[in-house]
């Protein structure tokens, strides 16, 4: 039961991941992103800029962008 929690852990999404690793390692969280605005998901960028890079660019604050991360780990839990 250990080991499901650290490997729970490791594949939380964070706000300092790039879009490029979210859409490489978590698929499902990427229509959260499209949602959100960011639709630099396939592009060069998407591995330079941060997920709260791209959100703060689209205009959202550090409690939105919290907001979304949780939608974002909830979604690809399930």
């Amino acid at each position: 039961m250990m080991k499901q929690k650290q490997k729970v852990a490791k594949q939380k999404i964070t706000k300092d991941m790039t879009i490029g690793e979210v859409a490489q390692n978590f698929p499902a969280a990427i229509e959260i992103l499209l949602a959100e605005g960011v639709h630099c998901v396939g592009c060069g960028a998407a591995f330079f800029e941060t997920i709260e890079q791209g959100l703060m660019v689209h205009g959202k604050s550090e409690k939105e962008i919290d907001k979304v991360l949780k939608r974002m780990n909830e979604h690809v839990a399930n």
